[in-house]
């Protein structure tokens, strides 16, 4: 039986009315927990009370996405705090630590590239990524950068300018490569520079992602003029060539504005019924210096509060000096005046936030409006070219509903051996990367030589559906009806899939549906099958393939999920290929570490030469004692003559003696030959 704690708050009124009238009416921070405790969802607000019973009062002002986190909700915990901004920093913080799933607002944070410093490293790298996430604390990232072109050319243009460590990995172990001869290093790889000299040149290049280029520009001309007063003009020409250069990544900005005394960002947003397209641009000393662009979900509110939303995601990740003194909206924030104060105390000084009218302010929020409005149409044609795939998919396979959720398998190795499988998934007929899963196949009769696609692809599908057999044999749904209507809103919370495919013809398919029957599970499952040859789609049952135009939408669709998931196959497995060949043999001995690895090697210089020495030899090498000594010797010698000789059988020493076996002699002969 279900404890009642562990039901909903809507389908317990009398606890949650108790709860509701535990929460103070000041200003705080709320956590929404479920039943498993964790943490759906975190909040702010004014008045904590308010807040929190708005969730559960009746009425379709809620969204689908809030919908559905309402009802998953167990427990509601709250902090107060003093002030409203203190309830905004104190939100903030605990959305880094937590990562609630409703909490995010952004979505596709791949659609634009980040330009990501590495803090963390003695040695900082600077590089473009869209994986913004899997950064550590104190890697810093700045955008997302809607002109990924601009963004090259001015990390291209900086790399030019400063000397800069180019390579993520040295090319040489004993001396720094070409790069340092031409200045273009500081001789990274060999720590020719210190850390904190290092540091300072990558503080500079920052100043420049951040839109302090005037500010950039008067430091380095004061460096200029005292190195030239020390008449050290070496380092003062260098400085005025990086002088030079900055003003050139300044003349590629495309926006210049008359007012240049004040630092400002301007936000606007496009929307349709479900996407929400932000443009935030970047002004400093009246020239363009960013446009950075977010995508949002339309339905997750007004749109002052998704502005609102974005402005506090955007400014939690940003240095102090980054927050302009004013900032313009499209439209009224809700809570403007928290927003403001908030980033008042963090920048130290006095921030607006202000919604113009008119003049020259209000006509930068229409130029911004058009940008937004230009990325909401082409995410339009993204979203309908990949709605008519789906809905051609569905007619093609006689599915109930669009397949919104599709799976892709593969398998690669070499004649079997590296073997490994690749499991993708698309998401509204967009790769959604942060699903996708790889496999290393298990089977013991899959090894070099001998491979078994059919096998290897039953046992991929039996470990990704082991849970959902488990589940219903318990009696539990595998797929909740609500997700699967929400998927567009929410995809992380069920993984279960409308469809897979797999990479293969009639066989592949085959051995996934008696998988998928020995799991009871082919009757909740979709699959189809996707030949290479000839484009030829395969259902279950079906000898034949279905008649379908290679050039149709659905069938292209599944064409990018076949490529894809051969695509992360291969990748996979050309990884675990390259680390078997750069593993060595020593590491399959037990004890025998890395540092004791190094000492054999300088000791012998070889593995053949390590095979031929003796236990005796080898137990002389600093760090290997006698006992270490026979283990490594007796791994490369299985059944060495030093093992003590079985004893003899009496039976047959006597039989020889005797004769009883032939002639002595022939016996002798024999085992002299």
């Amino acid at each position: 039986m279900t404890s009642a704690k562990t039901l909903p708050l809507v389908k317990d009124p009398e606890r949650l009315e108790i709860r509701l009238k535990e929460i103070p009416p000041e200003p705080g921070v709320y956590l929404m927990r479920d039943s498993t405790d964790q943490i759906l969802y975190i909040g702010k607000s004014k008045k904590l009370r308010s807040r929190v019973r708005s969730y559960f009062q009746s009425g379709p002002h809620h969204t689908p996405r809030i919908s559905l986190m309402v009802r998953q909700v167990v427990e509601v915990e709250f902090i107060v705090t003093d002030t409203e901004a203190e309830a905004l920093a104190l939100e903030a913080n605990l959305v880094k630590q937590h990562q609630p799933h409703f909490n995010v607002l952004l979505k596709d944070d791949k659609k634009y590239p980040w330009l990501c410093i590495t803090w963390s490293e003695d040695y900082p790298r600077i590089f473009i990524t869209r994986r913004r996430h899997q950064g550590k604390g104190k890697d810093r990232f700045y955008g997302p950068y809607v002109d990924v072109g601009l963004l090259r050319r001015t990390l291209h243009l900086v790399k030019r300018i400063f000397p800069l460590r180019q390579r993520p990995q040295p090319l040489f172990k004993d001396r720094p490569c070409l790069n340092y001869d031409i200045g273009r290093c500081p001789g990274v790889c060999q720590k020719l520079i210190s850390p904190e000299e290092y540091h300072k040149t990558v503080q500079k290049v920052a100043m420049v992602f951040q839109g302090r280029t005037r500010e950039l520009e008067d430091i380095l001309t004061q460096q200029m003029e005292q190195a030239a007063e020390s008449l050290n003009f070496e380092a003062a020409a260098r400085i005025r060539d990086q002088i030079s250069g900055i003003k050139t990544i300044a003349a590629d900005q495309k926006v210049s504005l008359a007012d240049d005394t004040i630092s400002r960002d301007a936000i606007a947003l496009a929307a349709d019924e479900h996407h929400a397209c932000v443009q935030l641009f970047q002004i400093r000393a009246g020239r363009l210096v960013g446009r950075l662009g977010f995508v949002a979900d339309a339905q997750s509110g007004t749109p002052g509060a998704i502005l609102q939303r974005v402005l506090e995601e955007h400014f939690q990740t940003v240095d102090a000096v980054e927050i302009p003194a004013e900032i313009l909206v499209q439209h009224e924030l809700p809570e403007a005046d928290m927003l403001a104060e908030f980033l008042s105390q963090v920048k130290g000084r006095k921030v607006s936030i202000l919604a113009p009218q008119r003049q020259t302010k209000a006509e930068l929020i229409e130029m911004v409006e058009r940008n937004a409005e230009y990325e909401l149409a082409r995410t339009q044609r993204f979203a309908d070219r990949n709605t008519q795939a789906m809905q051609d998919l569905a007619e093609l396979l006689d599915l109930p509903d669009l397949p919104r959720r599709i799976e892709g398998y593969d398998i690669s190795h070499v004649q079997g051996s590296d073997a490994v499988a690749s499991q993708v998934v698309f998401i509204d007929g967009l790769p959604a990367k942060q699903h996708y899963r790889h496999y290393k196949i298990k089977n013991p009769t899959v090894t070099a030589g001998h491979s078994d696609d059919f096998a290897s692809m039953a046992e991929v599908i039996t470990r990704r559906f082991r849970k959902y057999a488990a589940m219903k044999e318990r009696g539990e749904p595998v797929r909740s009806e609500e997700s699967s209507v929400l998927d567009r809103y929410v995809t992380a919370t069920s993984d279960f899939p409308d469809l897979i495919m797999i990479d293969g013809g009639k066989g592949q398919l085959s051995a996934v549906v008696n998988a998928l029957r020995t799991m009871n599970l082919l009757e909740d499952v979709r699959v189809v099958s996707l030949a290479k040859q000839r484009e030829e789609i395969f259902l279950p049952g079906e000898s034949l393939p279905l008649n379908t135009d290679a050039e149709q939408p659905g069938v292209q669709l599944l064409r990018r999920l076949r490529d894809e998931a051969h695509r992360f196959a291969v990748s996979f497995h050309r990884q675990q290929r390259s680390d078997r060949m750069r593993r060595s043999r020593l590491d399959e001995i037990p004890g025998l570490g890395q540092h004791r690895q190094k000492q054999l090697l300088a000791t012998f210089r070889s593995i053949d030469y390590l095979r031929e020495a003796s236990p005796q030899q080898i137990a002389q090498v600093p760090g290997i004692g006698p006992r270490l000594a026979h283990q490594i010797y007796d791994y490369f010698h299985p059944s060495h003559e030093s093992d003590p000789p079985p004893a003899p059988d009496l039976a047959e020493v006597h039989e020889a003696a005797t004769g009883s076996l032939g002639n002595p002699s022939g016996s002798i002969a024999r085992d002299r030959g």
